[in-house]
């Protein structure tokens, strides 16, 4: 009789497991609509704060500086959130790991609405900025669970987090003239509670025989306070001329924070951040092209966002409100979805490594046409247009590069 049991038990254990091993199989469109629009989502959420600044200026009663940091607070966030969501959702509890995120960003969408002073604002955006270290594990999830439909679904994750960054901005601009800018964010929670419904219903179930890795907390500790220390003084340039003597000590401790970080990275055996892949000049090539393509992708967002709602009383910009603001920044998403899918297509003939540097090459483009066509509306239009087009490339490109150079020589081509 026990032995029955014990027989009966093994089977039900392999039934579940065979179950879990299909369980992105069964339904697989409804899990590619769900990780497409998780990362559609978090990418539009982390992004919102640029053509709400000027409003948010407004209605805190801050500087623009001050109002700037809705948008930093986000992405310093999800520079530590990437690395660390990655290393957490890496084993037995990933469905865990997205769905506790997923409560974090709706949490801080709570707070964004709330009515409250400044800094309830911002730290509402810190907790929708980790968000931005899902669409990894969105990817993660394709590869394992979606057979020979992954490599079209990881395509599409990639389109979808470049388009995801301008989508809702038209939107959140209307919403801000007729009811305030917190009417914007009550639509940026709307969208992640729905994200986080679909998560609940659709990902699959956690496999406990996954392997659990490490977490460098230490790691994610030091990484976070060097880049607060470091972009508190570059982003606030007051802090030069009402503090002169701590701002160059905040700097320099941010400095240190991050050089003992680089030390613990390398030290450490199962490091937040494998370092040791820059050696290889292709990875070290590709980060740096997307490091410098990043930093100018948010630039020109944040300058063509003020600019445009500018009062032209100034002597420059052209006196938009926050709606039409945001539909200057529409071509973005609509050229970097465009460039996401032709994107594969080129890389196939000049390689991911030709394409990678192409598509730095039309962000440089983008400031060119910004800065010669200024004066009118359209030049700013269309250098957002080449501007998506150029993030659209390099957002494809940049893992392919680097699959490239570290895949296994089993796995096929990165173009295949």
């Amino acid at each position: 009789m026990l032995e029955r049991l014990a027989g009966a038990s093994v089977a039900t254990q392999g039934i579940r497991e065979v179950a879990r091993a299909q369980a992105g199989q069964s339904r697989p469109g409804v899990l590619v609509a769900t990780l497409v629009f998780v990362a559609l989502v978090v990418a539009a959420i982390g992004s919102l704060g640029a053509p709400l600044i000027t409003s948010v200026a407004r209605t805190y009663q801050v500087s623009l500086a001050a109002a700037q940091w809705t948008l930093t607070i986000t992405l310093l966030t999800g520079a530590v959130a990437i690395p660390l969501l990655g290393r957490l959702g890496d084993g037995p509890r990933r469905r865990a790991t997205v769905v506790g995120t997923l409560a974090a960003v709706v949490a801080g969408g709570l707070a964004t609405v709330v009515p409250g002073p400044f800094w309830v604002l911002l730290a509402g955006r810190a907790a929708q900025g980790t968000g931005l270290g899902l669409t990894a594990l969105m990817i993660a999830t394709a590869r394992e669970h979606l057979a020979e439909r992954a490599g079209r679904t990881i395509a599409l994750l990639s389109v979808a987090s470049t388009a995801g960054i301008g989508v809702g901005y038209p939107l959140a601009g209307l919403l801000t003239e007729v009811a305030g800018v917190r009417a914007a964010y009550a639509l940026g929670l709307a969208v992640t509670a729905a994200a986080l419904a679909a998560a609940l219903l659709a990902l699959p179930t956690d496999d406990p025989a996954r392997a659990a890795r490490p977490v460098d907390w230490t790691g994610a500790g030091l990484l976070g306070g060097g880049l607060v220390a470091v972009l508190l003084v570059t982003g606030d340039t007051d802090l030069w001329m009402t503090h002169p003597p701590v701002a160059p000590a905040v700097l320099a401790a941010g400095v240190l924070i991050l050089a003992a970080w680089v030390v613990t990275e390398r030290r450490t055996p199962s490091p937040l951040v494998e370092l040791t892949a820059l050696r290889l000049p292709a990875v070290a090539g590709a980060n740096l092209v997307m490091g410098v393509s990043g930093v100018g992708m948010y630039l020109l967002l944040t300058l063509i966002t003020r600019y445009a709602q500018t009062p032209p009383g100034a002597g420059y910009g052209y006196g938009l409100s926050t709606f039409q603001a945001g539909l200057v920044l529409v071509p973005f998403s609509v050229l970097g979805f465009v460039a996401g899918r032709v994107g594969p297509r080129v890389g196939r003939r000049v390689g991911p490594f030709g394409l990678l540097v192409a598509s730095g090459g039309v962000v440089v483009a983008a400031f060119v046409v910004f800065a010669a066509a200024r004066g009118a509306l359209a030049g700013s239009v269309v250098a957002m247009a080449v501007l998506g087009f150029g993030v659209g490339g390099f957002s494809a490109a940049m893992p392919q590069a680097i699959l490239a150079v570290t895949r296994s020589p089993r796995r096929p081509a990165p173009w295949a």
